[in-house]
């Protein structure tokens, strides 16, 4: 999948987007039980990438994201961290605390590519569940 070659949003599948969406949550929950919290982001980001190839699910990983203006593409290189099964993206932290920027960031990139499903990942967070956010395209503004 190139980063624009994604589905229409008014055409997505709720059903397999949540099916993936879970499949990476277990996978994180799977990551955080054996590593704990306090490791780098980049770290996280491998040992989620492991698992999810343990799990079988495809993902892309550094996934860049083209922002048009009037014809001219900005290339501010912004990058997704994973694009779980051409569908579902996934933003892997390592914060303090998720605050709304990193909601924005990633709204900001599902708008851009068109996809509809997106998950923020706190590995700092002592539960994991609490580090956990879906974010969804064509939410209020956050």
């Amino acid at each position: 999948m190139k980063h624009n070659d994604t589905t229409d949003t008014t055409k997505h599948d709720a059903g397999r987007e949540n099916d993936v969406a879970r499949g990476v949550l277990d996978a994180a929950f799977e990551v955080h039980r054996a590593l704990g919290s306090g490791l780098l982001e980049s770290s996280y980001e491998i040992a989620l990438c492991h698992e999810l190839r343990l799990r079988g699910l495809a993902f892309r990983r550094q996934v860049p994201v083209t922002v048009a203006y009037k014809g001219v593409r900005l290339d501010a290189a912004y990058r997704m961290d994973l694009v779980a099964e051409c569908c579902v993206i996934v933003e892997v932290k390592a914060v303090e605390r998720l605050e709304r920027i990193h909601e924005v960031q990633l709204l900001t990139y599902l708008r851009h590519t068109q996809l509809w499903l997106g998950l923020l990942i706190n590995f700092h967070a002592p539960l994991l569940r609490d580090g956990v956010r879906r974010v969804v395209h064509g939410s209020p503004s956050l």
